[in-house]
């Protein structure tokens, strides 16, 4: 008679033992999927070797209502944009909201995610255009980096970014999910990219070699979470405690130690958003 086999139980972020020295440079924690458990998640992302994780606020809206989400704990730092998909919220006021949260706000250390996205057909690609600029010129003028969203648009960001002038700017293309040729023309213009989880996918080998061409010094990891699960959890809810499998792939397809590739993204993210290091 035979015998079932068990599955293996899914490895523990902890058990891969990184040192205490990572970043989590692009997390929605403020989304209803961390409504329930959100200290919780945090401290997995500690135990796991977190330091600093950047919360994404998703427009003036989102950050007045759950800033306070995270008034007790210092090591989260953020971000905030106004995301294509949400471009006709976007008018003077909400500008001027972000232009006041900006200048008051010391952990407000990037404007993001922004940028365009032509997957959906919601918001017309002249007006994403249009907030895009808008939110460039904020940026610029409040002096903070700038973190992309780019999704089926990449032509058209590269375009109006070199157009405005934002070469050699401080810039993080976020989520990259791209090929080598697209992380090139990236890192011509002297910007960062930061790589999520799906790099872990069995089928997802243009982004892994993509990870060849991007300097070390200018390499960043993220979860996005709730989205885009690394393996071996993909499937499930993501959060930040599951970078360092994010980190381990990447480290694997550089031929560097985890604790090492974990360090140095975890140096190139505090100091692209000014963080303690």
């Amino acid at each position: 008679m035979s015998k079932k086999k068990t599955k293996e139980p899914l490895p523990e972020p902890h058990s891969l033992n990184m040192p205490h020295t990572g970043v989590e440079s692009h997390a929605h924690l403020d989304l209803d999927a961390f409504a329930e458990d959100l200290p919780q998640v945090l401290e997995r992302a500690r135990a796991a070797g977190v330091r600093h994780m950047g919360n994404v606020f998703l427009g003036p809206q989102a950050y007045a209502r759950n800033r306070a989400l995270f008034e007790q704990t210092p090591d989260v730092f953020f971000l905030l944009g106004i995301h294509p998909g949400e471009a006709d919220t976007c008018d003077e006021t909400a500008v001027e909201a972000m232009r006041h949260a900006f200048l008051h706000d010391p952990r407000l250390r990037a404007v993001g995610e922004i940028g365009l996205d032509y997957y959906w057909d919601d918001h017309p690609r002249d007006m994403q255009q249009r907030v895009f600029i808008m939110q460039l010129a904020l940026a610029r003028e409040v002096q903070k980096p700038v973190v992309i969203h780019s999704r089926d648009s990449n032509e058209d960001v590269l375009r109006i970014l070199e157009q405005e002038g934002f070469a050699g700017y401080p810039m993080l293309w976020h989520c990259f999910g791209a090929d080598a040729s697209l992380a090139q023309r990236i890192v011509d213009n002297g910007w960062h990219i930061s790589i999520p989880g799906p790099v872990s996918y069995p089928k997802n080998d243009a982004l892994r070699e993509a990870l060849h061409v991007i300097p070390q010094e200018r390499l960043l990891l993220e979860t996005d979470c709730p989205y885009l699960t690394p393996m071996p959890y993909r499937g499930r809810r993501n959060e930040p405690a599951y970078l360092v499998f994010t980190a381990q792939t990447v480290a694997e397809q550089l031929g560097m130690a985890p604790q090492a590739l974990w360090t140095l993204c975890g140096s190139n993210a505090a100091r692209f958003f000014g963080l303690d290091a």
